[in-house]
């Protein structure tokens, strides 16, 4: 009696250590910085703001409502999001007991040779299979929390796949505009140089132009009207790369109004260990780090005994009609209990590489949160200084419109040859297309950091329509400031107009 009281005590304790047999996960240590290295504004970070508001414009606003209704990356992330549901699912029902019915109906006659008067006989059964394996070890506890890390994790990755969608619309929208600006500029100057070119030819008609100077202006012109082949080959393939991302087949896409560039947002970026909260792909690095984790648990609890349940309730008889006879029943019960020996080294051995697989889901999770704090520092950097760039390159502009007006009157007064008229014009256009590059870029920027925050994930938040009211959308929007004026003064984008004029 006591011998069997310390087996079943024995039995207990075991049972009850086996939640320390395999491993709980721990947060490793990441040694994540307490500020941003860059300039960083305080107050609440712009990423707690919905998407619709920071980009504010209508069309845009429209194009990323129809993406995200008809991407296909993003639905097939939506299909693994459900199919990771239903895994949880199936793993979870590892945990329960299993119940099976049969039936079987069968005649037959064994070989009289062997059984001397045998006779053709019915047999008919029906019955049900009663399985159940203890969970000792928490092997199947283990592969429930890993199934559920999972279903996070593709939850995450769903977000991460949104995210990057939005900002690619986004960003292909305002490349868009800017190409669309170019092609302008580039159209401008291909016929300022096209009426220069027939005053050059005129003059050269009566002998008062070098023949050189009339084909420094061919190739002025030639160049203008590569450009905007260019810009418009390039027009056409980003809008065919936006209609794909919205579900589509190639097409025009629409513009909306021009962004007005006289005012950049102030952009807090909050802090640094929001990021870790915040950004799906962390999120989703560090479920996939539990996962494995506890996977580590599953794999461990093979090596140990398993112990099943089974039971029996059948009846069979000769005759269909007797299997509701008590003396058709029949029942058995057994427990058994099996322990690996030859295989303890394979499993021992697959212990080990999900051990390893675990090593390599952290250094990966702390790889994506050093990468997402690079690339929040990197969009607060470009941010500040796309903004003082832009604001040079209008002072550029503004100078080269200025000296091309100037040499072209020198020209005409007989002052300079034409060899300075066209160095100035080149200087202007170069100038043109820079600004329009910067201002675009000082732009994306702005939804690099919004993307890299993690930006319109918050559950409070989640479920709001875009196209609601949004009557305190001012209290709540970044507030603006003004950018660096050039020598002339706020003119917004005088020194283009002027330069248009010139021409």
């Amino acid at each position: 009696m006591t011998r069997l009281f310390t087996i079943q005590l024995l039995a207990f304790a075991l049972l009850l250590s086996g939640c320390k047999l395999t491993p709980d996960y721990e947060r490793p240590d990441l040694g994540a910085p307490e500020a941003w290295r860059a300039r960083a504004i305080e107050g609440e970070s712009i990423a707690n703001l919905p998407w619709w508001e920071i980009y504010d414009d209508a069309t845009l606003t429209s194009l990323i409502e129809r993406a995200l209704e008809q991407n296909q990356d993003l639905a097939i992330a939506m299909a693994r999001m459900q199919e990771a549901d239903y895994l949880v699912t199936f793993t979870r029902a590892e945990q329960f007991p299993f119940l099976d019915v049969f039936g079987s109906a069968g005649r037959g006659r064994s070989s009289r040779k062997a059984v001397p008067g045998a006779s053709t006989t019915n047999n008919f059964a029906l019955g049900a299979n009663l399985s159940f394996e203890i969970d000792l070890w928490r092997r199947f506890a283990r592969a429930t929390e890993a199934a559920r890390a999972d279903l996070l994790a593709t939850e995450a990755a769903y977000r991460t796949v949104t995210i990057g969608l939005v900002a690619r619309v986004a960003r292909d929208y305002l490349l868009l505009r800017d190409l669309d600006t170019r092609e302008e500029i580039a159209i401008r100057t291909a016929e300022g140089r096209r009426r220069r070119l027939e005053i050059v030819r005129a003059r050269f008609e009566k002998g008062t132009e070098a023949r050189i100077d009339v084909n420094q202006a061919e190739v002025q012109l030639a160049i203008a009207e590569a450009s905007i082949a260019q810009f418009r080959r390039r027009v056409a393939q980003t809008e065919h790369s936006l209609r794909v991302l919205l579900g589509s087949y190639p097409g025009p896409i629409p513009r909306g109004e021009r962004f007005a560039f006289a005012t950049w947002p102030i952009v807090p970026a909050g802090l640094p260990s929001d990021l870790l909260k915040r950004r799906p792909d962390v999120v989703e690095a560090e479920q996939r780090l539990m996962a494995e984790t506890a996977r580590v648990g599953v794999a461990q609890a093979l090596r140990f005994p398993s112990l099943s349940l089974t039971a029996q309730l059948s009846a069979v008889a000769d005759d269909l009609t007797d299997l509701n006879s008590t003396d058709a029943g029949q029942w058995n019960v057994m427990a058994g209990i099996a322990q690996p020996i030859f295989n303890s080294g394979r499993l021992k051995a697959q212990m080990k590489a999900q051990r390893a697989r675990a090593e390599q889901a952290q250094h990966a999770y702390v790889g994506v949160v050093q990468n997402a704090f690079r690339e929040v520092e990197d969009a607060l950097v470009a941010i500040e200084t796309f903004q003082n760039e832009h604001a040079a390159r209008r002072r550029q502009v503004a100078a080269a419109a200025s000296a091309a007006r100037l040499s072209r009157a020198r020209y005409d007064g007989g002052v300079v040859d034409y060899l300075e008229v066209l160095d100035s014009e080149r200087s202007l256009f170069d100038a043109e297309l820079a600004e329009s590059s910067v201002r675009r870029q000082a732009l994306t920027s702005l939804v690099d950091l919004y993307a890299a925050l993690g930006g319109g994930w918050q559950d409070d938040e989640a479920d709001e329509d875009p196209t609601s009211d949004r009557g305190d959308e001012d209290a709540g929007g970044p507030e603006e400031t003004e950018i660096e004026e050039t020598p002339e003064g706020a003119q917004g984008d005088a020194p283009l107009a002027e330069a248009e004029a010139d021409r």
